[in-house]
């Protein structure tokens, strides 16, 4: 041990200025090194290696000048990043040694309110303190969080980690490749849902191909509304997998089994009816200020399990069709699994090629293997006809392969071949909605989990692009504006609602591309695409067993990004693990009793084993004098995102827990809004309809 007669060591230089009255004491050693300390071993954080693919929170730099800053804000249980070290050996810091033990001394006061006055606090109230001494850091070490920089001449900070930011230009050619990236990235969940639905409707080819081409003009349509007249940010909007599971409710309701002939357009006219009067409601309910009030009970614990229901509802159908062609459907997954892990750090003329475009590489090369195996007569089995009925398939040996002609064969289907070059999708196609009290409220429940879903996305993509969260108010007009597109798909016939679609996250985070201007260019060209039938034609006829194979990916991203809300929180908090794991188990549970509930196999065996869950109307546990009542509360209570909002916005609106452990979402002052030039760019209504909105303060910036 170093005596005290000893000359000091040297001291690096602290970053705050000692006491005067601690100026004359002399310097003390440096504090044993720990073993983290002595042999450089650094925590990981979640997420990518960068920090934008994780969608980590941003935080501001401190405005001292000349320091160079590291932000590495933590949390309690260290799930995602790391507090700094207070500096080694300050002043005001003294170490004494008692029979090996050591005894640390009283702090200087000094010192310690120069550390108070450098603490900040993050968006979500974590607590973060700002070390100006310089670190040393490798190159390869991974960055903590995408810092802030300071927009001169206002009070927002801007993002550095995003490559072009909400109101960024980035120019012609560069927002043209960034919006097809964009777009492409999201492909599956703007194709996949009509796809399912159209097919378990009674549709035919030209039916799924004439659906797809609506939901891209849809899609278009409803994203150039939300970008103008919404919350402004740069959401895609799309067919929801929120609606897709009450979708398969109605289709599969005990009227609708009988029907042989027009079952489709009988059963869309349902569809359209319900949707209508749902989204009708969503729009006053956002427009009225109504969901400015539901802000109040919507915070990560509640999103997180709700959002990560919805992808894991769907097991029952995911492998279950994959495995009709195992070989086909499995490669499909595996080669999304490569592109999207495997080789995501790849870069190609400084862009992750892989990454960004897993979904449609995949689906490219798979089905190229698939038409090469086709072509070579791998499914081709001597006497045996796949466009056979099956009514005239008599020998044993074409019965057993006609199953794998049809599902693993690539020519089964003629969509594109009879599609036309040119179509015109236009309002109310399919014909009169109509009007079913009972599917109504069905769907009138499920626009508040649609609500619930896009809250979490405006909150978590408006820390990644935009200078502030933004206001209760905008929060309310993008849920109206949405009510407004759902009314715009029920209209036009696409079989579901239209909503923000949760992927855009991960999008926004890989892409670093946040400019309005490339979602917007990307509208138009869906809405020009939309025009050419082949189009539709062409995604019509991707094989049924691909189309299970890439659902398989996009319904664990959905589970993944729920999941991932939990990071405003603190995940180590036992409150929170409790109520997520209630959540999440009762929301698989409770359906599932449902579900199973009286059912017998062999009475239902025209529907198909994967449907079987959707038929829970006509047996459910639940018998009362009404049958709407029954229908209503039996199918309700088979959704598993109903019961996890439900166990979840109970309990963590019951059970006390402090705003930072529970990661309460905090949304910005109207009032301080108005005054950041930044933030009224940011969110303020273009053409001056804001004008229009002085007078309603709930919808207003």
């Amino acid at each position: 041990m170093a005596s005290r007669d000893q000359p000091p060591r040297r001291q690096r230089p602290g970053p705050w200025p000692p006491a005067p009255e601690a100026a004359q004491r002399p310097t003390p050693p440096l504090p044993q090194l720990s073993w983290a300390k002595r042999t450089g071993f650094k925590g990981t954080v979640s997420g990518e290696s960068n920090a934008s693919d994780s969608g980590q929170i941003a935080l501001p730099k401190p405005t001292e000048s000349g320091s160079k800053v590291d932000l590495e804000a933590g949390t309690r249980d260290g799930s995602s990043i790391a507090l700094p070290p207070p500096p080694v050996a300050s002043v005001g810091e003294q170490e004494s040694k008692e029979g090996g033990v050591n005894v640390p001394a009283p702090v200087d006061q000094g010192h310690q309110t120069a550390r108070k006055r450098n603490a900040g606090s993050g968006p979500n109230g974590h607590v973060v303190r700002f070390d100006t001494r310089p670190r040393e850091r490798r190159e390869e070490e991974p960055t903590a969080l995408p810092q802030l920089e300071e927009e001169e001449g206002g009070f927002a900070l801007r993002q550095s980690h995003i490559n072009y930011e909400l109101r960024d230009s980035p120019g012609l050619v560069p927002v043209m490749f960034y919006s097809l990236q964009h777009y492409l990235s999201i492909l599956g969940s703007l194709i996949l849902i009509p796809l399912v639905i159209i097919p378990a409707m009674g549709g035919t080819h030209e039916d799924t191909s004439a659906v797809v081409s609506t939901v891209l003009l849809i899609s278009g349509l409803t994203t150039l509304l939300h970008t103008f007249f919404g919350t402004r940010l740069p959401l895609v909007q799309g067919p929801s997998y929120v609606y897709l599971a009450p979708a398969l409710a109605i289709i599969n309701s005990p009227e609708f089994q009988g029907l042989k002939e027009n079952s489709f357009r009988h059963i869309m006219k349902e569809l359209q009816g319900a949707l209508i009067a749902s989204s009708v409601f969503q729009a006053i309910m956002g427009y009225s200020g109504l969901a400015s009030l539901l802000l109040r009970f919507i915070n990560p614990v509640v999103v997180s399990p709700t959002i990560a229901s919805i992808g894991l509802s769907f097991f029952a159908y995911g492998f279950t069709q994959v495995g009709t062609c195992l070989e086909i459907g499995m490669l499909q997954i595996l080669l999304v699994v490569i592109f999207s892990l495997y080789l995501r750090k790849i870069r190609i003329y400084g862009h992750r090629i892989f990454l960004v475009h897993a979904v449609p590489l995949g689906l490219g090369i798979t089905w190229l293997i698939a038409f090469l195996l086709t072509e070579l007569g791998v499914y081709s089995y001597k006497g045996c006809d796949a466009n056979a009925p099956a009514s005239n398939i008599v020998t044993a040996y074409c019965r057993k392969h006609v199953p794998r002609m049809k599902h693993c064969r690539v020519n089964t289907s003629h969509a594109l071949r009879s599609a036309p070059w040119f179509r015109f999708p236009y309002p109310l196609q399919w014909g009169t909605p109509v009007f079913n009290l009972r599917m109504v409220l069905v769907m009138c429940v499920v626009s508040i989990i649609a609500s619930v879903d896009s809250v979490g996305t405006y909150h978590a993509s408006a820390l990644l692009v935009a200078s502030r969260p933004p206001t209760p108010g905008v929060v309310s007009r993008g849920i109206g504006m949405e009510g407004i597109s759902s009314v715009l798909a029920a209209l036009w016939g696409t079989g579901v609602g239209s909503t923000t679609l949760t992927e855009n996250i991960h999008t926004i985070a890989t892409t670093k591309m946040g400019s309005r201007r490339a979602v917007e260019l990307g509208a138009i060209i869906l809405i020009l695409l939309s025009f050419v039938g082949k189009v539709g034609g062409f995604i019509a006829s991707i094989p049924d067993v691909m189309v299970a194979g890439l659902l398989c990916f996009m319904w664990a991203m959905i589970a993944a990004l729920g999941l991932s809300n939990l990071r405003y929180s603190e995940t180590g908090s036992s409150r929170n693990n409790i109520i997520i794991g209630l959540s999440l188990f009762l929301s698989l549970s409770v359906p599932a009793y449902f579900q199973q509930y009286g059912l017998i196999p062999s009475a239902n065996s025209s529907v198909p084993s994967y449907f079987q869950p959707y038929i829970v109307a006509s047996h459910g546990p639940i018998h009362t004098g009404s049958g709407g009542v029954n229908y209503v509360l039996n199918t309700l209570f088979s959704f598993h995102m109903v019961i996890a909002f439900i166990v979840a916005s109970i309990l963590d609106n019951t059970v006390p827990g402090s705003h930072q452990e529970r990661g309460v979402y905090v949304w910005s002052e109207p009032e301080a809004a108005k005054r950041e030039p930044a933030v009224t760019k940011d969110y303020g209504l273009p053409f001056r309809v804001g004008r229009m909105f002085k007078w309603v303060k709930w919808v207003g910036l």
